[in-house]
C-alpha cells in the first residue's frame, strides 16, 4: 500500500464503511454510527465471569475500555474476539466473547514468528514494524472477507500505536494447516504466522460466521 497520508486515509475510509464487502455482496451490518447508542447499555450488562468463562479479567477490563475508545468505528459491540498471548499456543486462547449472554467460545491461535524466534510456543515480543513477521498487541476493528493468498481471509485494521499499520502489513484472519489439535498432539505446540490471527482451517467459517464486519478485537498478554 501507498504511505501517501491522502491514499491511507481512503483506504481506512473504505475499510470502515464496508464499501469493499458491500461490493463483494457481503452483509456489512448498521451504519457505523449505530454503534454509539448501543455502547452506553453494553456498559450495563452483566459481565462476564472470567474464571468461568476463562478469559483474563484483565483482558475483559482492556477490551471493554477499547470499546468505549474506539465507539465511532466498533457497530457491532455484542461480540468481542479477544487473543489472549499470555497463553502458550497449544492452548485454546482466541476467544469470542458473547458480551450480551455472557457465552465464550475459545479456538487456537498462531502467533507470528518474529514474537517467538525460537519457537518455543510462548509469545516474547510483539512488533508493529513492516517486516517483523511479528505479533501486533491492540485493538483491531474487522473489516471486509476476501480471498487471498492463504483463502478466505478476513481484513483487520489496527486502530493503535501498537498496531497502526496492520493494514500495510496484511495481518489478517485466516485458516491454516499448521493450526490444529493434530499439530499440538504432534509437537506440543502450533506452527507460527507472519503476524496474523491464523486459526485451524476446520474452525475459520465459524470464526469468520460470527466476526462480520465491524467487529472489535483484542490482543495482548495479561
Amino acid at each position: 500500500m501507498s504511505g501517501n497520508g491522502a491514499s491511507r486515509a481512503e483506504t481506512r475510509r473504505r475499510f470502515l464503511t464496508g464499501g469493499l464487502a458491500a461490493a463483494a455482496g457481503l452483509a456489512v451490518g448498521p451504519a457505523l454510527n449505530a454503534a454509539g447508542p448501543l455502547l452506553p447499555a453494553l456498559a450495563k450488562l452483566p459481565k462476564v465471569e472470567p474464571r468461568i468463562a476463562g478469559v483474563r479479567p484483565a483482558l475483559i477490563a482492556r477490551a471493554r475500555a477499547a470499546l468505549v475508545d474506539h465507539r465511532g468505528l466498533i457497530r457491532n459491540p455484542d461480540l468481542l474476539g479477544i487473543a489472549d498471548f499470555n497463553r502458550q499456543s497449544a492452548e485454546p486462547r482466541f476467544h469470542l466473547v458473547d458480551m450480551v449472554g455472557g457465552r465464550v467460545t475459545s479456538f487456537l491461535v498462531a502467533h507470528g514468528r518474529g514474537s517467538d524466534p525460537e519457537h518455543s510456543g510462548w509469545v516474547q515480543y510483539f512488533s508493529n514494524e513492516p517486516g517483523s513477521l511479528a505479533t501486533s498487541r491492540g485493538a483491531y476493528v474487522t473489516g471486509e472477507r476476501y480471498s487471498g493468498k492463504y483463502g478466505l481471509s478476513l481484513r483487520l485494521d489496527g486502530l493503535e500505536y501498537s498496531n497502526s499499520n496492520a493494514l500495510d502489513r496484511a495481518i489478517v484472519v485466516h485458516g491454516a494447516p499448521y493450526v490444529g489439535e493434530q499439530m499440538v498432539r504432534d509437537h506440543g505446540k502450533l506452527g507460527r504466522s507472519e503476524g496474523c490471527f491464523a486459526v485451524a482451517e476446520t474452525d475459520l467459517y465459524g470464526v469468520l460466521a460470527r466476526l462480520t464486519p465491524g467487529h472489535l478485537i483484542y490482543a495482548d498478554k495479561a
